[in-house]
């Protein structure tokens, strides 16, 4: 499929979540188990992620409760007051801060007499948005379809309706289950283009590694700078704005270090508190790529109030990716040019070792790129073996488990200086390459 073709079935696809400047009424329900401050802050958030979306917020507000409601998750005498509310600020869209299940946002839908979405409906819109590649479209699309799957029985009485014709089981299918059969056959062939594109961007990852560079994963919550300190230190190019999930698809630039040697640079989608599990899945692969690199550099906003909360949301993602807890981590907080001094100072009190930078000023710039090339060093042990010919396994093994600095030809086989992870060093231990113990192929970096 054309990615002209794939943007106009996107667009489609999202037609029902799409907000023109529309006036957005906000509610937050803070339930017992949720620290209020910490639902203002996700209130707040909220307002930012509608705005991206292209609506405005005029209104806000806060409710607690000991429970959900099944029907209505607010009481309906609650929402009957809000509703009033709604009107007299005409608002075109109610948003709420939780999860909502279809049954609820349909009931809520009857007694505000708008359109009622939830958090997760909103991030969902804004990246289908800013999706701009084929593989990001893609991913999208499979969010969206995986959000609206369960909601179908809330779509009316239409859905309902007898259907027949090319493609049905029979004309004993009623509309519902032919919309639903036909979006989880749609699932199905996404899926299957999006493992073909995965194996596409494993072969350039195995062609990167041969070209024997580290690579070093820019990571961090949305709109903390990656961009902008990708920019500064490569002169990438990317985009960057001042805007939540700027960035979809990944983007690698080569990293020049002072001492001479070089990296490859990856900047990621950033994270969100309460990322759609149908995001987590669908951009998995994408997210994947982080356990490759030798390096992450977690990049946290250091002028926003919630950047501890940030920094846990950002670990709890990278929680999920297989391998990334064992790869070495710098902390930079960003946008220092924006911090409370104080602040900042309790910041890095808490977080020993973190660098401290501005993308707009060039603030520890330098210092940043230092660290990166002192973390690569540390982190990785240089080997010397030799690989015999007939183990051209191994030799694929050492490509992907490191950073091949050199080979060459010798009589008994390759000769490779490679940089590994230290939790690598076993396999070629266990197949007599490298012995334990104070073995004279391995040299302390």
């Amino acid at each position: 499929m054309s990615e002209g073709r794939q943007r106009r079935r996107l667009t489609a696809t999202v037609t029902d979540l799409e907000v023109k400047r529309q006036k957005a009424f906000l509610v937050g329900v803070v339930l017992p188990t949720i620290d209020n401050t910490w639902a203002e802050r996700s209130l707040d958030e909220l307002a930012l992620l509608t705005d991206t979306a292209g609506s405005e917020p005029v209104e806000s507000v806060l409710i607690r409760r000991e429970s959900p409601k099944p029907a209505t998750f607010i009481g309906k005498g609650q929402a009957r007051e809000l509703a009033k509310r709604a009107e007299g600020l005409d608002i075109d869209v109610l948003v709420f801060d939780n999860d909502l299940t279809s049954t609820q946002q349909r009931n809520l839908q009857k007694i505000f007499q708008v359109d009622v979405v939830d958090r997760t409906a909103v991030i969902l819109d804004i990246f289908a948005q800013h999706a701009t590649s084929k593989e990001g479209m893609l991913q999208v699309e499979l969010a969206l379809l995986q959000y609206h799957l369960p909601r179908l029985r809330g779509r009316g009485i239409e859905m309902s309706r007898i259907a027949g014709g090319i493609g049905t089981k029979g004309p004993g299918e009623t509309k519902l289950e032919t919309d639903s059969r036909k979006i989880r056959d749609r699932i199905a062939r996404l899926r299957r283009e999006l493992k073909e594109l995965e194996k596409s961007r494993g072969t350039k990852a195995k062609s990167r590694r041969n070209a024997g560079l580290p690579l070093v994963a820019l990571v961090g919550y949305t709109n903390a700078g990656k961009s902008s300190l990708m920019n500064r230190m490569t002169h990438a190019g990317v985009l960057q704005k001042d805007q939540l999930f700027s960035t979809l698809s990944s983007t690698i630039r080569k990293l020049n270090l002072p001492k001479g040697s070089s990296a490859l640079l990856s900047d990621t989608v950033g994270f969100v508190q309460r990322l759609p599990h149908q995001l987590i899945e669908a951009f998995r692969s994408t997210l994947e790529e982080i356990a490759e690199a030798d390096l992450i550099l977690h990049i946290v906003d250091g002028s926003d109030p919630s950047s501890e909360t940030q920094m846990r949301a950002v670990r709890t993602v990278l929680g999920g990716i297989e391998d990334a807890a064992e790869i070495p981590e710098v902390i930079v907080f960003n946008k220092s040019d924006l911090c409370d001094e104080v602040a900042l100072k309790r910041l890095t009190n808490l977080h020993p070792g973190a660098v401290v930078t501005s993308a707009e000023t060039n603030q520890g710039i330098d210092v940043l790129l230092a660290r990166i090339e002192s973390a690569i060093d540390r982190h990785t042990v240089l080997v010397d073996l030799v690989v015999p010919y007939d183990r051209g396994d191994l030799l694929a093994s050492l490509h992907e488990d490191g950073r091949v600095v050199k080979m060459e030809t010798a009589d008994e086989g390759i000769a490779v200086q490679a940089r590994i992870r230290p939790s690598r060093l076993h396999k070629y231990q266990d197949n007599g390459l490298i012995a334990v113990g104070d073995d004279p192929v391995i040299t302390d970096s």
